[in-house]
């Protein structure tokens, strides 16, 4: 009985995570793109006048901003925890790791940028 149920279960959890297909599907995604969501030059001059951290608020979906005590903003991804850890997203500008805050985003003019 336990290896039947165990079949029965991976065949509903196979159905409920398949792909189904139709006229309304979104397009493919470019292989040569990061994962996650770029903010590129071509984005930020589309946008004057808004800081780096509103550009990144409107565009990434679950992300949220609070500011600390000391006036820095902390960004957060999908609320205060995640299933894989660290809720604070990663930010690369142009090639370069910003660390694991937020803090060095308001030294950043969005139109200093590259890509």
């Amino acid at each position: 009985m336990a290896t039947v149920t165990r079949a029965f279960l991976s065949l509903l959890l196979l159905a409920a995570c398949s792909r189904r297909s139709s006229q309304h599907s979104s397009p493919p995604t470019d292989p040569n793109r990061p994962p996650g969501t770029v903010l590129t030059a071509e984005d930020i001059q589309r946008s004057p006048g808004q800081t780096l951290e509103q550009l990144l608020l409107a565009r990434v979906p679950g992300m949220t901003l609070t500011r600390a005590p000391d006036g820095h903003a902390v960004l957060h991804l999908r609320g205060t925890t995640t299933l894989l850890g660290d809720e604070e997203p990663l930010f690369v500008v142009d090639g370069i790791p910003l660390g694991p805050n937020a803090a060095n985003l308001a030294a950043i003019d969005p139109h200093d940028i590259q890509t």
